[in-house]
């Protein structure tokens, strides 16, 4: 028990020294990287601070995977070099049960990072991302044009050339109706549509509809319009939805819009599912950090850095490669999220196999 204490408080001190460390270099990248426009801006300093406040629980999301990374690395390493694990291991410890405190403690901090980002990170992120546009002086607009929305499961679909979220009117409309085999029924085609509180009123609609001996004009049924055209005006406007910026239930929730609207959904989906899949990085690299330490009786702080932050390097690229996969839908958005975790799991499971002890 005292070996397990003795291990775990000089890995937190590593582990906070390696934390501030990293998130100070990230605010710092992100601010030089804007430097420039803040200063054409002449955006003021109190702004400035203000903004780069609300980036510090993404940097810290950022950086505790690199933080566990090094802390786990270099604490090995330097038991390595001291020569300590030689006495852990000739007392019959393995290098597994040796080190299942830190896969516990990957594990717990697995999940706090899960929580740390949906209930933190969405909301003071999607704040700096608003401040920063501000002080850039960009507009977000929820005006859209070449509009297209399925509605009622494809029973319904309307086309726009353009929706006026000021407004809430939508110009040069037309509304398809079909049935429930998917065949024509009726066409409205108006000037505008203005929503009025559950539903969308056509101004100057002509209707066509079809019969057994084919399409023929109809007069407009008001009641009918009430009762069929009330898709609300959010599904119309520009899509400003960001699944980062938002948490788990509201991006479930955005995705089940885009999937009713008949909207591509495949990128939401992939980064829903990213949410889940991510945090599960911390445990990776300690599992990579274990399995990697001890390679080496030279320089093994170094090596086993260098092995580990290429191996983490490895999972970033599989990750992002297997998300635009998804993206695309090459391949199920679960499996763009989820496989370089499963993946790089197995591989950190047969590398703590084989370490050396």
């Amino acid at each position: 028990m005292k070996l397990v204490f003795y291990m775990l408080k000089k890995f937190f001190v590593i582990f906070l020294g390696a934390l501030v460390f990293f998130v100070l270099i990230l605010c710092l990248t992100e601010l030089l990287m804007n430097l420039w426009n803040y200063i054409s801006k002449q955006v003021p300093s109190k702004q400035v601070m203000k903004i780069m406040f609300f980036y510090v629980p993404k940097t810290v999301w950022y950086a505790v995977p690199i933080a566990m990374l090094f802390a786990t690395a270099y604490m090995l390493s330097d038991f390595y070099a001291k020569n300590e694990l030689l006495a852990i291991f000739a007392s019959g410890v393995s290098l597994f049960k040796f080190a299942s405190p830190l896969l516990l403690v990957g594990l717990v901090f697995s999940g706090l990072l899960f929580v740390w980002e949906n209930n933190v990170v969405v909301g003071t992120y999607a704040q700096f991302n608003k401040l920063k546009n501000e002080a850039f002086k960009k507009e977000v607009s929820l005006n859209q044009d070449n509009i297209v929305i399925m509605s009622e499961e494809g029973n319904v679909v309307y086309k726009a050339d353009y929706y006026d979220d000021e407004l809430q009117r939508l110009y040069t409309v037309y509304v398809l109706v079909r049935t429930e085999d998917k065949k024509f029924d009726r066409l409205f085609i108006a000037d505008s549509a203005l929503w009025n509180e559950d539903h969308w009123d056509l101004s100057n609609p002509t209707v066509y509809r079809q019969y057994d001996d084919g399409i023929t004009i109809v007069p407009y049924e008001r009641e009918f319009a009430t009762e069929r055209f009330t898709e609300p005006p959010e599904t119309f406007r520009n899509n400003t939805v960001s699944v980062e910026e938002v948490n788990t239930k509201e991006a479930r929730a955005y995705i089940e819009h885009l999937e009713k609207a008949g909207l591509p959904s495949s990128a939401e989906r992939s980064e829903y599912y990213k949410k889940f899949a991510f945090p599960f990085v911390v445990l990776i690299v300690v599992f990579l950090a274990v399995g990697l330490s001890g390679k080496t009786r030279k320089n093994v702080l170094i090596i086993s850095l260098a092995l580990s932050v290429t191996a983490v390097v490895l999972f970033y690229v599989t990750q992002m490669v297997t998300m635009l996969m998804a993206k695309f839908g090459t391949i199920p958005p679960v499996m763009g999220a989820w496989f370089p975790v499963v993946l790089f799991i197995f591989i950190s499971s047969v590398l703590l196999k084989f370490a050396k002890t």
